[in-house]
């Protein structure tokens, strides 16, 4: 397994420095007071045994894995976010190993867990079949998907807007995010089974933002 101090070579880095600052304090107030702390208790609830998570960030999703979950190997590649989950692994109530590498290129054994999780990261992978084709490599027959994800809208409008903000300023500014991926189409055409969701949008009241439509749920392997 690569040491959790650099990256393997398969795996280029990811820099977003800017992005990471404001990503780390956005996201904890997020989860304090929009309501993101609520729906990662949701997708996380009833887990257990070994589960793979990418693209983990600063690591809140750590405090909300059940007591049956038996390890979490968690990939970050960015640099200062990874040092942020690194030190929210330390607190969570189950044991949580941060690797750097990517989730296109998993430094990890076929059919080795029995869940994976993708939560608020299928938006800014940079090759979105690759990544979920590694999830799909690396989770045993029968293993869960849990997804939390934003995406495509379900109004022309809106989904216009989308485009054009993929094409020009939006990855820029928010660390290669695209707000115009279909999340559960890509998770079915990489050979996942669907099973329930629930469609929202974060936040649930004032104006729709590109990245507010949202899918909850999970998938089959």
């Amino acid at each position: 397994m690569t040491p959790p101090n650099a990256p393997s070579p398969a795996s280029p880095g990811v820099h977003h420095p800017l992005f990471a600052r404001f990503y780390a304090r956005f996201s904890v107030s997020a989860d304090t007071r929009g309501g993101l702390g609520e729906l990662r208790t949701e997708l996380l609830a009833g887990l257990s045994g070994r589960v793979i998570e990418i693209g983990a960030g600063n690591g809140l999703n750590f405090a909300h894995y059940p007591a049956g979950v038996t390890e979490v190997v968690a990939l970050e590649p960015e640099a200062r976010l990874r040092r942020l989950a690194q030190e929210a692994a330390l607190r969570a109530r189950v044991p949580v190993t941060v690797l750097p590498d990517t989730a296109e290129a998993l430094p990890l054994e076929d059919a080795s867990f029995d869940v994976g999780v993708a939560s608020l990261v299928l938006c800014t992978v940079r090759n979105l079949p690759q990544a979920l084709a590694e999830l799909h490599r690396v989770l045993r027959p029968g293993a869960e998907l849990r997804f939390f994800e934003h995406g495509v809208a379900d109004t022309p409008g809106l989904a216009r807007v989308q485009r054009g903000l993929d094409r020009t300023v939006w990855p820029l500014l928010f660390g290669g995010c695209h707000t115009s991926r279909a999340p559960l189409a890509a998770i079915e055409a990489a050979g996942f089974t669907m099973g329930p969701y629930r469609s929202f949008d974060v936040p649930e009241k004032g104006p729709r933002l590109p990245s507010s439509p949202c899918v909850l749920g999970a998938a089959r392997r």
